[in-house]
């Protein structure tokens, strides 16, 4: 077990690996490029309108006011971001121990690993726009870092409440834990930050594991890392759904969803920051095949109203992608105005925030807004005794 300070939990910021500029250019006409090409430069995304025709009503907040924790429904951020007083370390309160552990894909019976040649992209399908064909993908092994935050607060053999976040380390959940449960804003709980298993999108590990519309990533934290947790950190983790959350940004968002969706005897609770709920699963599958844009699309609307309280987030510089596929699934802003209209029609508890001035999973938005989404998502909790 490794003890490591805040300092040194940078939260990772992954993008899509397939943005391109508007005007398609050569990069998806050459897609399968050799390894030794130049990384393409990131595009400039165009600004949305929250007022745009078709997107959700909401209600535009004054500049620098955050909803109400208790409020469900639709608001406008922006366009200035200054963090929350709960997301910077507070003096004179009790700080929670942080650690880690090392699994490697040889010790998963889930992931046994796969990995895409640096700076190859995929090529649309003849067949299908909704499909990408990657054949630069192949077995590779992974190894990542699970980053563990146990409050202060925590009695040694109770059962704890926890958040599952993607993309770790995450040091901006961690000192907003300490300064939230202090304030008895939110239960004490722990977090599980698990770093990603490498690349990104289509024909990676990551892609694989977040974009992949099924029960099998909540499946492998569920019994290859929280009965480490439990194990290396003499912790006991609550069984009970609604005392479990998860979270996460970009793909991370889509997978923290993807979990509660396919298993919400596992999870209730749902944070996402610019969720990647657009057609991003690879390999295709039959069952769902606009990837994570079938929540909206099909899913969501045609079922039954599952036990999920969701908060979300999108920038109005969030990510367009009309690629080579042209699908019409790669637009992040209507992909989570689509969520936000599908969720209340299913009278969802759920709060969608549109902030503008603020790119894909907007560092100065989460310093402003994670406290309260927090206290959001854990609204209506009762620990069970």
């Amino acid at each position: 077990m490794r003890m490591i300070s805040y300092a040194g939990c940078a939260m990772l910021r992954l993008l899509p690996a397939v943005l391109v500029v508007l005007a398609v250019t050569a990069l998806t006409a050459s897609a399968q490029a050799p390894a030794t090409a130049t990384h393409p430069a990131r595009p400039v995304m165009p600004t949305r309108d929250p007022h745009t025709s078709g997107y959700v009503t909401a209600t535009d907040l004054p500049d620098g006011q955050l909803p109400p924790a208790i409020a469900d429904g639709n608001y406008i951020l922006g366009p200035t971001h200054m963090p929350s007083p709960d997301a910077v370390p507070q003096p004179g309160i009790p700080h929670g121990t942080v650690a880690d552990f090392t699994l490697t894909s040889a010790e998963s019976k889930y992931y046994p690993g796969i990995a895409r040649e640096p700076y190859t992209f995929g090529t649309p399908d003849p067949h299908d726009p909704a499909k990408l064909i990657v054949t630069t993908s192949h077995p590779a092994p992974w190894s990542r870092k699970v980053t563990v935050y146990i409050p202060a607060q925590y009695k040694p053999g109770t059962v704890a409440p926890f958040i599952v976040g993607a993309d770790g380390p995450d040091a901006l959940l961690f000192t907003t834990l300490d300064d939230l449960i202090a304030a008895h804003k939110v239960p004490v709980m722990i977090a599980i930050s698990i770093q990603n298993g490498g690349g990104d999108a289509q024909g990676s590990e990551r892609g694989l594991e977040y974009d992949t519309m099924s029960g099998k990533y909540a499946e492998f934290v569920e019994h290859e890392i929280l009965p480490r947790v439990e194990q290396q950190f003499h912790v006991r983790l609550t069984h009970d759904p609604d005392a479990r959350a998860t979270m996460g940004g970009s793909s991370g968002g889509s997978c923290a969803l993807i979990m509660a969706w396919y298993h919400p005897e596992l999870y209730h609770r749902v944070l996402t920051y610019s969720g990647t709920y657009v057609n991003q699963q690879w390999p295709s599958n039959p069952a769902t095949p606009g990837g994570a844009w079938e929540f909206h699309r099909t899913l969501i609307p045609n079922s039954a109203r599952k036990p999920i309280r969701l908060w979300m987030e999108v920038g109005d510089k969030d990510l367009y992608n009309p690629n080579a596929m042209r699908d019409g699934m790669h637009d992040w802003v209507v992909a989570n105005e689509n969520m936000a209209r599908v969720l209340a029609a299913k009278g969802y508890h759920y709060q969608f925030v549109f902030a503008r001035n603020a790119g894909h999973v907007d560092r100065a938005v989460r310093q402003q807004t994670l406290p309260e989404a927090l206290e959001y998502l854990w609204q209506g909790y009762r620990p069970k005794h």
